[in-house]
C-alpha cells in the first residue's frame, strides 16, 4: 500500500539492535524483522520508480520543535508531550515525523 500511494517515503535509519539492548526490549525489538521490511520497501518503490530516503539516526527528530526549530537539549523518552519555549505543543511523535518529513524533502530537493 506504502509503495502504491506514496512517490516517496521518508523514515528514520533507526538501529533496532541497538535499541533493544539500550531499552532492554530484548527479543521483541530485534524479532520484529525491520531490515527486512525496509529493504522490501524500498524495492517495491524502486520498481515503480519511486524512493526511500532514510534520515540519519543521530537527526533530533525528536528534540526538533517543528514550529520554530529550536532544539532541546534534553527530552527524556518519558515526555511524551513536545513542549516548547516559542508555545508549540504536540505529542512527540507528532512533533518528529513532521521534522522527518521536513528533512526528507529538504535531502529529496
Amino acid at each position: 500500500k506504502l509503495s502504491k500511494r506514496y512517490d516517496c517515503v521518508v523514515m528514520e535509519d533507526l538501529n533496532m539492535k541497538g535499541m533493544s539492548q539500550a531499552l532492554n526490549f530484548g527479543k521483541s525489538v530485534a524479532d520484529n524483522a525491520w531490515g527486512m521490511f525496509t529493504t522490501f520497501l524500498r524495492y517495491k518503490l524502486e520498481e515503480q520508480g519511486k524512493r526511500l530516503i532514510k534520515i540519519d539516526k543521530w537527526f533530533p527528530s525528536s528534540k526538533t520543535c517543528s514550529c520554530c526549530g529550536q532544539v532541546k537539549a534534553e527530552l527524556s523518552l518519558s515526555e511524551r508531550t513536545f513542549q516548547c519555549e516559542c508555545g508549540f505543543t504536540a505529542d512527540r511523535d507528532h512533533n518528529a515525523s513532521i521534522n522527518i518529513k521536513r528533512e526528507g524533502l529538504r535531502l529529496l530537493a
